[in-house]
């Protein structure tokens, strides 16, 4: 939740924070990061898993993410969606609110029906 308050919003003011756990117990952390080009903001979920695989892993376990929104658990967007599958559909996931609460789930019940790189395999046979 910490890295939410690291969050460079000043655009939306939401900020949204999320660390990561590898298959070899190492954690990276990410914030949202945006720019006046609107296009080129980079969600936390994002620059997580690519400081990740910038530190050499690109096996993850687990990823939290925690926002602002208070009332309801809000799940990453379509683009964190289809990065996390990049990584694995078995991925544990765990939507945080500020007070701690949290809900748990799959990456692959985030993205049903997902663009995954077996597909690719599956459309060269």
């Amino acid at each position: 939740m910490g890295m939410r308050e690291k969050a460079y919003c000043p655009y939306s003011k939401f900020r949204v924070g999320a660390a990561l756990l590898t298959h070899n117990n190492r954690f990276y952390t990410g914030c949202n990061v945006e720019n006046a080009s609107y296009g080129l903001t980079v969600c936390a979920e994002r620059v997580a898993i690519y400081n990740a695989v910038a530190g050499g892993d690109t096996e993850i376990s687990a990823m939290a993410v925690c926002c602002d929104i208070k009332g309801k658990f809000q799940g990453p967007c379509g683009a964190c969606r289809q990065v996390l599958v990049e990584f694995g559909e078995d991925m544990t996931f765990f939507c945080v609110k500020p007070d701690g609460t949290y809900q748990e789930m799959v990456v692959r019940d985030l993205m049903p029906m997902a663009f995954t790189p077996s597909s690719l395999a599956e459309a060269a046979d």
